[in-house]
């Protein structure tokens, strides 16, 4: 995860807070969420190997898919839940913000965005774009669900959930000009802050 995004949600994130993470990978970022906000953090993975990091990093970690795993929390009362550049892996992304909105008070959700123009001009050539925040090819990929910044955005607003902050990063991973002014085709990622109304 790049410096900038990092520092985002970081800053999203109260001291001494209770959070989850779904699709938490390694562990790095709740690692440094414990380390410097020591917040109460916890780890939803699927992949062995990066479970095994977690626990050398001392994560408390579940082995658990998200798309089935996200009811076994319901009672847990979390500050915020996290899910990073996993949410267009979902088989129904719409159902997990749902539920992560009723386990926590605000959701933290980053997307790569599809109507980057990167990704238009790979598409306009006939092929399935490839960038670093899509690096797998089509027959590698664990994406289900891409989607545009457009399109995200307007899944919040008819499913109610509220924007309370959002970034939108470019290829390098920074903000800048374009990909805040004209970010459905100039952001290659987005960063939500999401909460219930």
């Amino acid at each position: 995860m790049n410096n900038q995004k990092a520092n985002i949600i970081k800053n999203w994130i109260p001291n001494e807070s209770k959070v989850i993470d779904f699709g938490c990978g390694d562990g790095s970022l709740l690692k440094n969420l414990i380390d410097q906000k020591g917040v109460h953090g916890y780890g939803v993975e699927i992949d062995h190997a990066k479970i095994q990091e977690c626990v050398h990093k001392g994560i408390s970690i579940i082995e658990k898919d998200i798309d089935e795993g996200i009811e076994d929390f319901k009672s847990s009362n979390f500050d915020v839940a996290i899910m990073v550049s996993s949410i267009q892996c979902l088989k129904e992304p719409h159902i997990a913000l749902r539920k992560m909105l009723n386990l926590s008070k605000q959701c933290i959700v980053t997307l790569p965005n599809l109507g980057f123009w990167k990704c238009r001009i790979d598409l306009a050539l006939g092929k399935m774009p490839v960038t670093p925040n899509l690096p797998s090819s089509w027959y590698e990929t664990k994406n289900l669900h891409l989607c545009t910044i457009k399109d995200f955005e307007g899944l919040c607003e008819s499913e109610g959930f509220l924007i309370n902050e959002r970034f939108y990063l470019n290829d390098k991973g920074g903000k800048n000009i374009l990909s805040s002014a004209m970010p459905n085709t100039f952001a290659s990622e987005g960063v939500y802050l999401l909460a219930r109304k």
